[in-house]
């Protein structure tokens, strides 16, 4: 049976690159959730509490519902 083995070694500036490189992309999408969540947020409060009935929901629920959408939306 034959193994394949991998010994390549990065040297410290392509791990440091690569560090900030996975910094970045997850501040990015920590970025596009927190967007989303915002505009979920704002869209849900436009809306009257009639209306919000009439999707079931009540005010006390908006923050809950837009952390949801914007869980939904972008999956880590």
């Amino acid at each position: 049976m034959a193994y394949a083995v991998n010994t390549t070694t990065y040297g410290f500036p392509e791990r440091v690159l690569a560090g900030a490189a996975l910094l970045l992309q997850t501040a990015a999408a920590r970025y596009a959730r927190y967007r989303i969540y915002r505009a979920s947020v704002a869209e849900l409060r436009a809306l009257s509490a009639r209306d919000l009935a009439d999707i079931g929901l009540n005010k006390s629920m908006i923050k809950s519902v837009a952390l949801e959408a914007a869980d939904k939306h972008l999956k880590f």
